[in-house]
């Protein structure tokens, strides 16, 4: 499973998800750091990525094609930085890990996750 990493979020999320066996890649690493939400997510599904983020127009952009791919996870709460929300999202990526392989959006706060397969209905 891969992860790019969104502009709203720390690049030290990289180096912090490979700490628990997990691959990303921040995408001011291969993108422009402008680029919208859906080039973010075109990219992601072609390269066969999951979207870590704290964006809520990811799930409006899936909810809005029907898509079923990419999954998202989002992030929700004030600190968003990988010292504080680390445990939760490894946690939660194992979780719905299966649910994450076929397309789903997690949605990851300080007491839970919440897990919607794609596509969205």
């Amino acid at each position: 499973m891969k992860l790019v990493v969104d502009m709203n979020l720390s690049p030290g999320w990289v180096e912090a998800l490979s700490t628990h066996g997990i691959e990303a890649v921040h995408w001011s690493a291969v993108g422009q750091p402008n680029a919208t939400d859906k080039d973010v997510m075109s990219w992601a599904a072609a390269n066969r990525h999951l979207v870590l983020t704290h964006d809520l127009d990811f799930s409006a952009l899936l909810a809005a094609t029907g898509a079923s791919t990419p999954s998202v996870i989002q992030l929700r709460g004030n600190n968003v930085l990988p010292e504080a929300a680390l445990k939760r999202v490894v946690a939660a990526i194992r979780q719905a890990s299966d649910d994450l392989e076929v397309g789903a959006i997690v949605s990851v706060d300080l007491d839970r996750a919440r897990i919607r397969t794609l596509p969205l209905r």
